[in-house]
């Protein structure tokens, strides 16, 4: 279902995003930092790491310190992840009342073996009632506070037992802003292709709130695409930025009709990189940020000729001098490696057999309640 023109924003019932992106949570990557590099670059919603709705009631110390929002953070947007309607409920009161969240999103997608055999993650949108009941609750208590409430999934479990027309149809039932959808099956984990099409399936069947699209976008070329494609209201993007948070510049251009800037070349990468670090730097002290940053130095020199033993001691920094005592030695007129675009980044792997809990699959009603157990803190979806 094509359309004629693309979305300059993205409307979340009294949030309004000046660009139609959503940069997806990312655990251990979407720090207060990060977010704060990629707006720079262009507008957005910048989503924080995902929290667990049991970690916020019960005040649970790591939870809340990452609640931290960057200065030019100016909706501040939280992904929020349970399996207990009430415990959902209150966390939401929580985050606005006590921490003045503007978007709540939460999380039914993450395919990790240890949160689905609990029922958790994308195992949990079988149980369409629990789902209703949980974006239910969360609705109701971020009501009051003017706080849009949205939710990401995924396909389904796998392609026998596909949920996202029914999560859209529960989403739009309950209240929900916005519903996002990732396409792929659990089963898929992040392998293969993502499957375009059921975005523009939702897209079809769910008429009264916005539809956004994931999996795939590398570049802005395939955001537009996607929109074209599917008919989605906007797009987010994951894995796409690992050490590229330039690519929120060249989406911002891209749905406002401007000409996408050429590629950085190796210098402007670095100081990019070295941007990063400071922000790490400046949340977390020099030395942790530089640590911090380590696990960044590969996506930033994806493709480029840094010799081997560069990378080895960038992978070693724990100050800002050795940072830049390495970067100099790079060419800072190096081209960016084309070779690189429009190519996968991050975690891929191969398609797994989703593990659920015991006859699970046997109905869409659940018998009792979820295991606590399946709301744990590795996000993903």
């Amino acid at each position: 279902m094509p359309t004629a023109t693309l979305p300059d924003r993205l409307v979340l019932g009294d949030v309004e995003v000046d660009t139609p992106v959503v940069l997806a949570p990312m655990a251990g990557v979407t720090n207060a930092a990060f977010r704060q590099l990629c707006a720079e670059q262009g507008a957005g919603l910048y989503v924080c790491e995902m929290i667990t709705s049991r970690g916020i009631v019960e005040g649970d110390r790591t939870s809340l310190s990452m609640l931290t929002f960057a200065p030019n953070e100016k909706i501040r947007s939280v992904q929020l992840y349970g399996v207990d309607p009430r415990t959902v409920g209150e966390a939401v009161r929580i985050l606005c009342d006590a921490h003045g969240v503007d978007h709540v999103d939460l999380n039914f997608g993450c395919p990790v073996p240890k949160v689905t055999r609990k029922g958790g993650g994308a195992a949990l949108p079988w149980k369409a009632t629990l789902l209703g009941q949980i974006l239910t609750e969360a609705v109701e208590a971020a009501r009051p506070y003017g706080v849009p409430v949205t939710m990401k999934t995924r396909k389904g479990i796998d392609d026998d037992h596909l949920t996202f027309l029914d999560a859209g149809r529960i989403a739009e039932d309950t209240g929900c802003a916005a519903i996002a959808l990732h396409g792929r099956t659990a089963s898929q984990h992040y392998s293969g292709r993502a499957d375009w099409s059921s975005i523009g399936e939702l897209k079809a069947a769910v008429s009264s709130i916005p539809v956004l699209g994931n999996g795939d976008i590398w570049e802005a070329s395939d955001a537009v695409a996607m929109v074209e494609q599917t008919g989605c209201d906007g797009v987010v993007v994951g894995r796409g930025c690992l050490g590229r948070p330039w690519l929120f510049r060249d989406l911002a251009a891209a749905f406002s009709g401007r000409t996408v800037q050429e590629l950085p070349t190796l210098g402007e990468v670095m100081h990019v990189m070295r941007r990063h670090a400071e922000l790490l730097g400046d949340w977390l002290g020099e030395e942790r940020g530089c640590v911090e940053f380590r696990k960044h130095v590969a996506w930033y020199l994806k493709g480029f000729r840094a010799g081997s033993r560069v990378r080895e001691n960038l992978g070693k920094v724990s100050s800002y001098a050795a940072l830049d005592a390495l970067l100099a030695e790079l060419d800072p007129s190096e081209p960016y490696p084309v070779s690189e675009l429009g190519t996968p980044r991050g975690r891929q792997g191969s398609p797994k057999r989703v593990h659920l809990p015991d006859g699970w699959l046997d109905s869409r009603e659940l018998a009792g309640s979820v295991d606590a157990a399946a709301e744990d803190a590795t996000s993903g979806g």
